[in-house]
């Protein structure tokens, strides 16, 4: 579940960088609205899929409501959800403990 969460991350912060730097400029510059819905789209269900994973993580590895919340701001901050998979999933801190729930 790990593999997936790690990869819907990475597909979320680049349907955000898509959806901020091409679509909307796209829409707004060039008045083509039609790069915005379907990038928006995307991008809305990278994000519920992604948070769904974060809740199901959360579950399954008892990770505290502030662990669940950096992972929610993240996902609302373009590319955050890399900065927060680098930094709390390969961190020192919980590889250790991931390891071990995997194993379990």
């Amino acid at each position: 579940m790990l593999k997936l969460f790690k990869i819907t991350g990475y597909l979320e912060a680049l349907s955000a960088i898509v959806l901020f730097f091409i679509a909307m400029p796209m829409k707004y510059i060039w008045e083509d609205p039609t790069w915005v819905t379907h990038a928006g789209r995307i991008h809305g269900g990278l994000f519920i899929a992604y948070m769904v994973l974060v809740y199901l993580l959360k579950e399954k590895y008892n990770w505290s409501w502030k662990i669940f919340m950096i992972f929610f701001v993240a996902a609302i901050i373009p590319g955050g959800t890399i900065w927060a998979e680098k930094r709390l999933i390969e961190g020192k801190k919980y590889k250790e403990q991931l390891a071990e729930k995997e194993i379990k």
